[in-house]
């Protein structure tokens, strides 16, 4: 306890690292640095709401199955954490290239917040601490700790803000306003003042999510019924296969009609996101049912997805479907979609809207750039999306962690993750609206694919330290074999004969006219690795992720050379470092828009620096005749 001149005592703790909230982003970010040996404390409004999934009850996805493997492969949690609690699990876009294969898994939504509970209280260096910060303590532009609402401090060397959806929250549909963060919770509503007090730019978000519907009120057979796959990938590199191969729950595809959207038409007056009610931008790729209507009034129907929330209940979630028009609507216009004639709501669709930053203010190493030991990471970041926020959670935890022990800030480039696309795309770009990760958003996608997430990233993770010695071999033994395996291949000739015949003709394939190396007819595209092995006698025996890289590796070579050629080009700007708090009004000759944004964003390199909108390569060409005359 602590007297301070005559005002009432107040707990005094001191932690190496203080993380604020217990979402996605705030568990990556306190297990990170836990597990590097520092003492950490994570707050959350509530205990028994760790790892809450608020909205969708699935992980990964389109773009989103590569960050969770991504964070695998630098040793995070989620991965490992829906292998546990998965029930059910599909490879997307398996009809595309493997550049958009993307893994999405349903969660049993309690079970993986409650391993990811476990977990976290099982973890050496961790204190778990149910209340609200309310203040952030800074001295002389450095983080000294948190105040809690109740007046105890934290004094602590870094400080990571995971605030997600809860800063001054507010749940709305129709014309009910309610204070409260997602799913009822409590809403944070202190800390916004604090940050501003001390020149932190806040912008004001909203997101939605649909109603929760009961199970029994459902006609299923007015649906098109999707299974999951039948050999279930897992997301961890280090989970067994064997281990995830279990039976699995369906879900449902159903469809919007012009009757659901006569109703939305009819009643958007009543909706806050058109009447003004909400003032905050929500997302353009995750846009609520009247947002689509209004938008594409050419489109007949949309697509409707009916999952379970889990095995523990008969609340089912209505994907595609997010709204914030009032009850009554809400019901008039989900039972006019086939299957849900009588439809009884468990819990009605909102949209919710919070405070978050400007994330311009941040470093690369998701530091802020005016307090030194202030970092941040999710939703709080004006992002959108569970994955988004575990991967930033994470880095910024690293980067606490690293900042602490004297160590190099990590920071990924946009040819080596997905996760590197994701932070500068939030560093360096304006966002107006919650962003979201998507493949289109990143150059080098051939490079980046979610099965060699492992060959990329395992490296940096094994040097950071939380990746083991003994995973980080298994990766070494694997990329031998992929070798191995690839330079067989090369030299492996198959002649003429009826065996190759017979083989050719099966998968429409030209006959040979002379004898070929195994790799050459891997490269033809209605042939793969896996189809040829009953023309391959001395073919070893592999395991399942070995062969795909072989297949991918060879079958796309003449690809991956030239996208690594772009790196390397690419690199050169990269590898361009520009100073801290630089003026760039005293370099002659660049235009004054890209004087003002420079000046605004103060770009880490000059890479960087090429990508802020408003700044021309003609700009980057007088950026580098400037500082080279320096050096």
């Amino acid at each position: 306890m602590k007297e301070d001149h005559g005002i009432m005592p107040y707990l005094e703790e001191t932690y190496d690292i203080v993380v604020v909230g217990a979402g996605h982003a705030g568990c990556e970010a306190s297990l990170a640095c836990a597990r590097l040996g520092l003492e950490t404390i994570m707050f959350t409004v509530s205990v028994d709401s760790i790892a809450l999934m608020p909205c969708n009850p699935n992980v990964g996805g389109s773009s989103k199955g590569h960050l969770v493997r991504e964070l695998d492969a630098l040793g995070g949690e989620m991965g490992k954490n829906i292998d546990k609690s998965f029930i059910q699990s599909k490879m997307l876009n398996e009809s595309k290239g493997p550049a958009v294969h993307s893994l999405r898994a349903q969660a049993d939504k309690q079970d993986y917040s409650r391993q990811m509970r476990k977990t976290l209280e099982q973890t050496d260096h961790l204190t778990i601490r149910q209340a609200e910060v309310s203040e952030i303590v800074v001295e002389d532009g450095k983080i000294q700790g948190v105040r809690t609402f109740s007046g105890a401090l934290y004094r602590a060397k870094c400080v990571i803000l995971c605030t997600g959806t809860y800063l001054k929250a507010r749940c709305i549909y129709g014309d009910v306003s309610n204070p409260t963060g997602p799913n009822g919770l409590q809403a944070a509503n202190h800390l916004t003042d604090s940050l501003k007090a001390n020149g932190i730019e806040m912008f004001r978000f909203k997101t939605g999510t649909p109603a929760r519907v009961d199970k029994k009120s459902i006609d299923f057979s007015k649906m098109e019924e999707q299974f999951g796959d039948e050999r279930v990938v897992p997301f961890s590199f280090s989970t067994d296969p064997e281990s995830v191969q279990k039976e699995q729950v369906s879900c449902w595809l159903t469809y919007t009609n012009q009757e659901t959207h006569r109703i939305i038409r009819d009643n958007l007056d009543r909706s806050p996101l058109f009447s003004g009610a909400i003032e905050g931008t929500g997302p353009r790729y995750c846009p609520s049912i009247e947002d689509k209507v209004v938008k594409f009034p050419d489109k007949d129907r949309h697509q409707v997805f009916v999952e379970p929330e889990g095995l523990y209940t008969s609340e089912m979630y209505l994907g595609g479907m997010s709204s914030s028009l009032p009850e009554d609507v809400q019901y008039a216009m989900y039972r006019t979609v086939p299957g849900l004639e009588h439809v009884q709501i468990v819990r009605n669709a909102y949209a919710i809207e919070y405070d978050c930053i400007n994330a311009l203010q941040l470093k690369p190493t998701l530091e802020f750039k005016k307090i030194s030991g202030l970092y941040a990471g999710g939703q709080f970041n004006g992002s959108s999306g569970y994955e988004e926020a575990a991967v930033q959670g994470f880095m910024a935890g690293v980067n606490a962690a690293m900042k602490i022990t004297g160590r190099d800030q990590v920071v990924l480039s946009r040819s080596q993750a997905y996760i590197g696309v994701l932070i500068d795309d939030l560093v360096t770009k304006e966002n107006h609206e919650p962003y979201r990760m998507m493949t289109s958003r990143a150059e080098y996608r051939l490079l980046l694919r979610q099965d060699n997430a492992d060959i990329r990233l395992r490296k940096i993770g094994h040097d950071i330290g939380l990746v083991s010695d003994k995973e980080y071999e298994q990766l070494i033994h694997k990329m031998e074999a992929i070798d191995l395996e690839i330079k067989r291949l090369g030299r492996t000739v198959v002649g003429l004969n009826p065996k190759t015949r017979v083989c050719m003709e099966k998968y429409g394939s030209t006959q040979l006219k002379s004898g070929i190396t195994l790799a050459e007819l891997i490269k033809r595209p209605e042939l793969d690795y896996d189809k040829l092995e009953e023309l391959d006698e001395e073919r070893p025996e592999l395991a399942a992720d070995v062969r795909e890289q072989v297949n991918i590796e060879i079958k796309y070579e003449g690809y991956i050379k030239r996208q690594l050629q772009q790196v390397e080009q690419f690199g050169k700007l990269e590898n361009k470092k520009l100073p801290e708090n630089f003026d760039y009004s005293e370099v002659n000759s660049l235009r004054r828009e890209a004087v003002q944004k420079l000046n605004k964003v103060q770009p880490a390199t000059i890479g960087q620096a090429s990508r802020i909108s408003g700044v021309s390569p003609a700009d980057i060409s007088v950026l580098l005749v400037h500082f080279t005359r320096k050096q």
